[in-house]
């Protein structure tokens, strides 16, 4: 029997992923408790919530067939090339610029022709990201590059 091999093993990389955090977490973070929530809850809480999201993708994979997925390398790089460029621009380029960047970088191998809806996305993200962590969950994050 042909299983959902991409399910099982991205649900089991999520899992452990998950649980990884949870425990590194568990080990070096004060959990504190629901009415005074320690630096850990959240980091410990998304960890949780990670290695079972891993787990209802992979298990349900075990008992379905799966068709053979084409790995297209020019996508998978724009995509690892976008998070590495928002994780090391970050702090010089700025929250806005390098999630643009990120975005435009990820969105270079689409199978959609135009420039419209890269350009959309380009400035949505950014400003839902600046939303969201900077004026919703108040994070101190740079927004303009730093200026020397």
């Amino acid at each position: 029997m042909r299983r959902d091999w991409p399910d099982i093993w991205g649900g089991l990389v999520l899992a452990a992923l998950g649980a990884a955090a949870l425990g590194w977490t568990l080990v070096h973070y004060d959990l504190g408790s629901l009415r005074r929530m320690g630096p850990g809850f959240f980091p410990a809480t998304l960890g949780a919530l990670l290695a079972v999201l891993g787990l209802v993708v992979a298990l349900p994979a075990w008992r379905r067939t799966g068709a053979s997925v084409p790995v297209h390398p020019l996508a998978a790089l724009a995509v690892l090339a976008s998070v590495v460029i928002f994780g090391l621009g970050l702090s010089r380029l700025g929250l806005v610029a390098a999630t643009a960047l990120s975005v435009l970088i990820a969105t270079l191998p689409a199978p959609f022709a135009g420039w419209g809806w890269r350009i959309a996305l380009t400035v949505i993200v950014p400003a839902l990201t600046v939303v969201i962590f900077s004026f919703g969950l108040q994070m101190t994050l740079p927004l303009w590059p730093r200026l020397p």
